[in-house]
């Protein structure tokens, strides 16, 4: 996470304290352990829990990719002595829990965790979802299929949606649902140009590429995803993964971020400023959208 850090720009905005205080973030995946990372003060920043999978009331991830996830939006280190921080510290995580131990789920599961997400939102003051959840199948990916009608009403209820682009590039038109939501703020990966492990397979290039189906641009912007170090799902541990997901929360975590210099933000608001304060890094328009997330850029006025 320190190589993230330095490749985004973060540590401005640690240091004048902009680290997502009470900022409510949603990570819709396989859920959340009880990691240390996730704890401050003696109390855990994981203030909900909804398991549409199995129905436990107590948090765990039985799969190890939700609380990777959630260590890069919100890990403290404090299991590393500081050294794998997460981008947004201080933030409250929300766990939905829509995908199985292998790491798979159905669309109605998704759904139900959105749904969920949506009613609860004042509650837990969900102010963002993450979703490094999709599918690259083709009867599900065009604009009006289910997860895009489920994202699209997520982002209508007022709350911030960032998604993973998917790990199925470098062909153009390779993102599938809900990345290809016109509303959304789809992420790619920055740093995919080494070789790397994705589910169990040797990738190059990985990062899906716009347009979509219907010729909209995405993705709107790239943070990095390769190697990136957050927390297991158990206490204290750490590994590594890369993909798209883990480019998402990167984001995702600079929103929160803003919304704790400007809590007023609407999500229209959020996507131009992220538009606006991108910084070009030089790839083709269908790989990395209006370029790479610069966490000092978004913050200063």
């Amino acid at each position: 996470m320190n190589r993230v850090a330095r490749l985004i720009d973060l540590s401005w905005a640690h240091k004048n304290q902009f680290l997502g205080q009470d900022i409510g973030i949603a990570v819709v995946d396989t859920g959340i352990a009880n990691h240390i990372d996730f704890f401050y003060n003696h109390q855990s920043r994981i203030v909900a829990f909804k398991d549409v999978i199995n129905g436990r009331k107590e948090n765990y991830d039985d799969n190890g990719h939700g609380s990777h996830v959630s260590g890069i939006l919100g890990g403290s280190g404090e299991a590393s002595d500081g050294r794998y921080v997460g981008i947004a510290p201080r933030c409250h995580l929300i766990g939905v829990k829509v995908l199985d131990y292998k790491g798979n789920g159905n669309i109605s599961d998704v759904l139900e965790g959105m749904d969920w997400i949506i009613a609860n939102r004042k509650k837990y003051n969900i102010r963002i979802m993450n979703i490094s959840v999709g599918t690259g199948s083709d009867k599900e990916i065009d604009e009006n299929s289910l997860l895009v009608q489920g994202v699209n009403k997520v982002w209508d209820s007022g709350i911030i949606v960032l998604a993973a682009a998917g790990n199925n590039g470098p062909n153009p038109k390779s993102i599938g649902a809900p990345g290809n939501s016109r509303k959304i703020i789809t992420v790619g990966a920055s740093d995919d140009d080494v070789l790397v492990e994705i589910a169990g397979n040797r990738r190059k290039d990985y990062s899906s590429r716009g347009p979509t189906q219907e010729c909209i641009v995405k993705p709107e912007i790239i943070a990095p995803g390769t190697n990136i170090v957050s927390c297991m799902n158990n206490r204290v541990g750490y590994a590594v993964k890369s993909g798209t997901s883990m480019a998402t929360p990167v984001v995702a975590g600079a929103v929160a971020l803003l919304l704790s210099k400007h809590p007023n933000m609407t999500p229209r608001e959020v996507k131009i400023r992220l538009k606006n304060r991108a910084v070009d890094v030089g790839y083709e328009f269908e790989k990395q959208g209006w370029g790479m997330i610069n966490v000092r850029n978004l913050l200063l006025d």
